[in-house]
């Protein structure tokens, strides 16, 4: 490559404007956008939901569908204006040159084409390639990503593969013709954080290896940090702050920034002593923007007569390379003060018992043939030998990979299932084997769930207030309508809805507000036991920092036992008391969120925490990328459950891993780990975090 392709832009977008046309108004998506991606450089797009991040990539795609429109500006590739190019021309780009991978990998896959064919399309297509050229350089890509086996991969079909092989079919796909410019939207957000750690690494690789140039655009700070050079941080159509990653995280110089980054929980976050603070009141929609700053009524330095008289344009910030804002005041605001929240809270108090498990077990019988229910049938063991209790007040978070057994555990929690053995203590009530539908109203009323997915939970017919009260009716609380209707009021008010939400239907409200009305149900009986399953991972990092506090507020004032069910270790490192860790169905690690978190770990614990994305530049964290996917529950692997994929088995002598399940082995203060490493090796154990002083 000569020196002056090295210094020209791979890619280069000079104020764009996009907007979405519609029979009653023009929506402007994006406005005044510019951005620089120089070869072989990594470029971060993040913010929240409906920034426009998606709208950018697919602005350089140019298909923006039908109503999306192009409206000021250029996209430059290559020092050519894509604007200009005919459809013609911009089939032959995209592709070969421009490829992108989307957030669902099904989305990109044929369902009816084995995945080799599908990847040998894409040099047949874009370079006339021989198709066993073709084949040999599909070979290579899928040896490349670190799939295991390459020609049964090639032979297999789509939904043969796991949700991180297909995303890694898919990256392979992508770099298929060796484009120039690769734009990843979202490309980890479905897939577990170990599954996440090991694309993250490949997507690295790759770059160097192929000298790819990346648009990488993601909402969470951490995984860009970890893949980018430089980032983009877009807020309601609009960049507001760009410059290397170092510079924003260490000096950022604009409100939104600075906002984001308190609203997501690093490790200096302290639920009591240093909450999460949510950004105050909402994203602005595209038609409704304010005038001057976009951010301006959520903004804590907002000055009236000032921040909103005119447009702001983006400034460059002293001292630092190609580090710009979109804000009026960098220069009067204290970018260094610390942020000290007015609220200081007591911790919960923790109470009595109100929930055990004991050697509970949850087995399923299959079919061997999933096509004909004949046959012999063969066990899924979905749940083994889970041991634990909850207390009045205390916060149990329950963390692994997809496929480990904590839905299953909710499930049998709830009564959805019936435990195959063991017992279920709820108050001094055994559970086990009582369905929901036997259960009694009391019993039901204590024990609610807060679901992952809020748009799935709510009748899209009925008004917010109509199914608060209708849950009211089902547990029997309020003699007449009008006492229902003002318990449902107090509701809204205890999740912090206004009142006048109880008219409105689902669909006028956004994720976070639907998420605070399946709060309000799980409340509406008084419930001691909430199990939270994944609430806030489809949530926006500021909307995430509201819901969290309010169920930590709720906690604190009802006394409630909350078993939050997450992936998200940095979130449950936040808000957990203790921590139970769960792999293929076994409890492998239980303990005090500290204990869980600082050495001596779980081999698997460890290997979780080094793939949580953590965005503060004075974290040096240990990588530990695991090797394969989880066994499958119906043909378990012998002894340890987890020693297929554990680098610290060779520490065991005797083959102990491959022939004995370990026993549950209780260490300092109660804290409890399945594992056959020695205590001395246990104990050497060094921190995944360390801390320096950059």
């Amino acid at each position: 490559m000569s020196d002056r392709a090295l210094t020209q832009p791979i890619l280069e977008i000079e104020n764009l404007s996009i907007s979405f046309f519609t029979r009653l108004r023009e929506i402007p998506a994006v406005m005044d956008f510019s951005c620089t991606v120089m070869p072989g450089e990594a470029m971060g797009l993040v913010g929240e939901s409906g920034c426009g991040k998606s709208t950018v990539a697919l602005g350089v795609m140019q298909d923006l569908g039908v109503n999306g429109r192009i409206v000021g500006g250029k996209i430059k590739f290559k020092g050519r204006d894509l604007n200009t190019m005919s459809a013609r021309e911009l089939a032959k780009l995209r592709g070969s040159e421009i490829a992108m991978i989307y957030q669902e990998p099904m989305a990109s896959l044929n369902p009816a084409m084995k995945v080799g064919r599908q990847l040998m399309e894409v040099p047949m297509i874009h370079q006339n390639m021989p198709a066993r050229q073709a084949r040999a350089r599909a070979r290579q890509l899928v040896a490349d990503v670190r799939l295991p086996d390459p020609e049964r991969i090639l032979n297999a079909y789509p939904h043969q593969l796991s949700g991180g092989q297909q995303q890694r079919i898919v990256i392979a796909m992508a770099l298929m013709a060796n484009p120039a410019l690769l734009i990843l939207d979202e490309p980890t957000t479905a897939l577990d954080v170990t599954v996440e750690a090991g694309i993250v690494d490949l997507v690295k690789d790759l770059g160097r290896k192929y000298g790819t140039s990346m648009l990488f655009i993601s909402h969470n700070l951490g995984l860009i940090m970890e893949t980018c050079n430089r980032l983009c941080v877009m807020y309601s159509g609009e960049a507001v702050e760009t410059g290397n990653i170092r510079d924003v995280f260490n000096r950022m110089r604009h409100p939104y920034t600075q906002a984001l980054f308190r609203a997501i929980p690093l490790p200096s976050a302290n639920k009591s002593a240093r909450p999460l603070r949510a950004i105050p009141g909402n994203f602005p929609l595209p038609h409704e923007r304010p005038k001057g700053c976009n951010f301006g009524p959520r903004c804590d330095y907002f000055l009236k007569g000032q921040c909103d008289a005119r447009d702001i344009p983006m400034a460059g910030v002293d001292g630092d390379d190609r580090h710009e804002s979109r804000c009026l005041r960098i220069d009067e605001i204290d970018w260094n003060a610390g942020w000290t929240s007015a609220k200081h809270v007591a911790p919960s108090e923790v109470g009595e018992i109100v929930l055990r498990m004991d050697d509970v077990r949850k087995y399923y019988e299959v079919a061997a043939s999933s096509l004909f229910s004949g046959g012999e049938t063969k066990v899924v063991k979905a749940n083994e030998t889970l041991s634990f209790d909850a207390r009045a007040g205390e916060t149990l978070a329950i963390v692994g990979e997809s496929g480990c057994g904590k839905s299953t555990f909710a499930k049998v929690l709830m009564g959805l299932e019936t435990a195959t053995s063991g017992k279920i203590m709820l108050f001094d009530e055994n559970v086990q084997s009582t369905p929901i539908q036997s259960r009694n109203t009391d019993a039901v009323s204590s024990l609610q769930m807060v679901f992952q997915n809020p748009f799935d939970t709510l009748n899209p017919s009925m008004s917010v207030g109509a199914q608060i009260v209708r849950a009211l009716e089902i547990f029997k609380i309020g003699k007449t309508t009008g006492e229902r209707e003002t318990r449902m009021l107090e509701l809204l008010d205890l999740v912090k809805l206004p009142r006048e939400f109880a008219t409105r239907m689902p669909r006028q409200l956004s994720g976070g507000q639907k998420q605070r009305v399946g709060i309000a149900r799980a409340f509406a009986g008084d419930a001691k036991v909430v199990v939270a399953d994944e609430p806030v991972s489809a949530l926006d990092v500021s909307v995430q920092a509201a819901v969290t506090e309010l169920l930590m507020d709720i906690q604190r004032k009802n006394g409630t036992t909350l078993l939050f069910i997450s992936h998200d270790l940095s979130i449950v490192r936040y808000l957990s008391d203790r921590v139970m860790v769960m792999y293929l169905g076994h409890v492998v690690e239980l303990g005090t969120t500290d204990q869980v978190f600082a050495p001596p770990y779980h081999p698997y614990t460890e290997a979780l925490l080094s793939a949580v994305p953590i965005a503060d530049t004075s974290v040096i964290k240990k990588r530990i990328v695991l090797e394969g996917d989880i066994p499958s529950a119906m043909n378990p692997p012998s002894g340890c459950p987890f020693q297929t994929r554990c680098h610290w088995k060779a520490d065991v002598p005797g083959g102990l891993c491959e022939t004995q399940v370990p026993p549950m082995r209780t260490l300092a203060n109660g804290h409890q780990i399945k594992c056959h490493l020695a205590q001395d090796i246990l104990a050497r154990m060094d921190p995944v975090f360390k801390l320096t002083d950059a």
